[in-house]
């Protein structure tokens, strides 16, 4: 059974053959892997459809840096072409506020500076910074056991009542390195598909269901034992009746701190006319 990951980057170390796949690497911050997959053939090996996938990997995201500043520029700046440039974003975090491992979407929500409405309450002479904002929502809907409803049913039904021009996904994810547990971002202009690192495979949210880009940013948050177990052995572990996921132990730190990045990257990169510290002390 091969290693569970949502991570494209991982995904391609395991396949041969590259054709169709082009790779770039850049970065000060973070070192960033621009994964472009030209086809859907060409991305099938990796069980990718095709798209963009960027990858940021750094130091522990649960620890501070003083390079934290440059580090959610960094973010911002790889985020914002990927976004339409006028039009309302919604901005959709997927995952269980109660279980910190999930949390990640739910939090950087919490975070994101929403100001759809401002717009209709600005009257003339009003601030004109605010003015100058885009139009953001951001919603967290919980998890289908909570609510009995799936995320992409929810947030299309948001959607077509306030009719983006895109849609921001965050969720948690699962990697298949312990090196990138909690240390790295990845960004997708593909969507997003909750659950599916995990073997909980939910409706996607991609431009196919929401007829608009849909942009996932997600922070790997959990690893399967067996990836652990072959870690240390260096061998196939034998088959587990049950697949075992697994956190870091300072998890509540590291979906604080990571939220927090990603909310500031977000807001940097949908509202360019806020500096690093406008945006730090939000949530």
């Amino acid at each position: 059974m091969p290693n569970r990951t949502d991570l494209a980057l991982e995904s391609l170390a395991a396949v041969r053959e590259r054709e169709g796949i082009v790779e770039r690497t850049r970065g000060k911050y973070f070192r960033i892997t621009d994964i472009h997959i030209t086809s859907n053939e060409a991305g099938a090996p990796l069980g990718k459809p095709k798209g963009r996938y960027i990858t940021l990997e750094g130091q522990a995201l649960s620890r501070f840096s003083d390079d934290y500043e440059g580090m959610a520029q960094e973010l911002a700046a790889e985020l914002q072409p990927l976004v339409p440039e006028e039009g309302c974003v919604l901005v959709a975090g997927l995952g269980n506020a109660d279980i910190t491992p999930d949390a990640l979407g739910p939090r950087v929500v919490s975070r994101i500076l929403a100001t759809r409405h401002l717009r209709k309450e600005l009257a003339a002479g009003d601030a004109e910074f605010l003015r100058a904002l885009r139009p953001v929502a951001a919603l967290a809907g919980g998890v289908l056991g909570q609510t009995g409803i799936e995320s992409a049913e929810l947030f299309l039904a948001v959607s077509r009542h306030i009719q983006p021009t895109a849609v921001i996904a965050v969720d948690a994810l699962a990697c298949s390195s312990l090196d990138r547990l909690g240390t790295t971002i990845q960004i997708s202009d593909t969507g997003i598909s909750p659950g599916s690192g995990v073997a909980n495979h939910r409706t996607a949210l991609d431009f196919a269901t929401f007829g608009v880009p849909v942009i996932g940013i997600g922070v790997p948050t959990v690893i399967g034992m067996r990836t652990i177990a072959e870690d240390l052995t260096g061998r196939r572990p034998l088959p587990m009746r049950e697949e075992m996921m697994v956190t870091p132990r300072d998890v509540d730190r590291l979906i604080a701190q990571a939220a927090h990045l990603v909310a500031c990257g977000i807001n940097l990169a949908l509202h360019p006319s806020l500096s690093y510290a406008d945006v730090e002390g939000l949530g």
